[in-house]
């Protein structure tokens, strides 16, 4: 039955409305994003800024930045120092923070970013944490063309003849019980490694000392990240990322492995370079800053 024109005439009236708030929705509130300029700058800054800082940082002048602030000290977003009269974020900020960070999952968010770092490597990619008994591999992702490689999720990696290893030895924090059991775990290893028979072919990358060890350590923290070439196994070389949290402890390792035909194994190569890009991507996604 066709609509009477009543209802047809109501229809169409109803329309442009419905049409309005649509494009509303795709439009946003612009008043809303200009404002959170103030709160990255905010965000972005190492303490409590002046006025014309904050305005400047956001690109906005100060009569604008200032009803914004007003709006935001009601809300606790910002706080303004009576003495020094400088800006900075409130405890509502805070606890908007707290709460994005405790819905965080590293993992997961590693996870999301492999398909894209295996398409730009070409190489065999794996997500490692700190277990019970080491670095442990907790994901994995084979490239179409990758030689395969005899690891298993669950595999705890060594300290010293693994990318991992090595990425967490660098860059675990010492002040925790994790961090304490490396020296022990390091010095353990090296002994094994001394005791290993001698299969006349030379030891690549391995180090045989304790200078070395350190020498090594601080190798990889100079260059941000992990590597291994024929160490680990014969022919294959990797890299290890370090990901770290909000409060600066290491969440994750990003790794990429392959064999030294195919894998640039130099420390500006592609698969470094792409590993470290992602992990720094990684690291501010779970809060982490670095230092200025």
């Amino acid at each position: 039955m066709p609509a009477s024109p009543t209802t047809a005439s109501r229809r169409n009236a109803n329309a442009p409305a419905d049409e309005d708030s649509a494009d509303h929705l795709r439009a946003g509130i612009q008043s809303v994003e200009v404002g959170f300029e103030l709160l990255k700058a905010l965000s972005d800054a190492p303490g409590a800024l002046m006025l014309r800082d904050l305005a400047a940082n956001a690109g906005m002048s100060a009569a604008k930045a200032h009803r914004y602030l007003v709006s935001f000290q009601r809300m606790g977003l910002v706080v303004q120092d009576p003495v020094s009269t400088r800006y900075d974020l409130g405890p509502a900020a805070l606890r908007l923070g707290l709460a994005s960070l405790a819905r965080i999952d590293a993992v997961k968010l590693a996870r999301e970013r492999i398909p894209a770092l295996l398409a730009e490597t070409g190489h065999t990619l794996a997500i490692a944490v700190w277990g019970n008994q080491g670095p442990t591999m907790v994901h994995w992702a084979e490239a179409p063309q990758s030689v395969p490689v005899t690891l298993r999720l669950g595999d705890v990696m060594p300290l010293l003849t693994s990318a991992t290893g090595r990425c967490f030895a660098a860059f675990m924090p010492t002040d925790g019980r994790d961090g304490e059991r490396i020296p022990a775990m390091l010095r353990e290893e090296l002994a094994r490694l001394k005791q290993l028979p001698q299969t006349g072919l030379p030891r690549v990358d391995v180090p045989q000392t304790q200078a070395e060890v350190q020498a090594l350590l601080q190798e990889t923290r100079r260059q941000g990240l992990g590597r291994v070439v024929h160490s680990l196994l014969p022919g294959v070389g990797g890299f290890c990322a370090p990901v770290f949290d909000a409060q600066g402890r290491l969440a994750l390792g990003l790794v990429v492995l392959g064999s030294v035909a195919t894998l640039d194994t130099a420390w500006d190569g592609t698969p470094a370079t792409a590993l470290q890009r992602c992990a720094r991507q990684l690291s501010a996604d779970l809060g982490h800053r670095t230092a200025a």
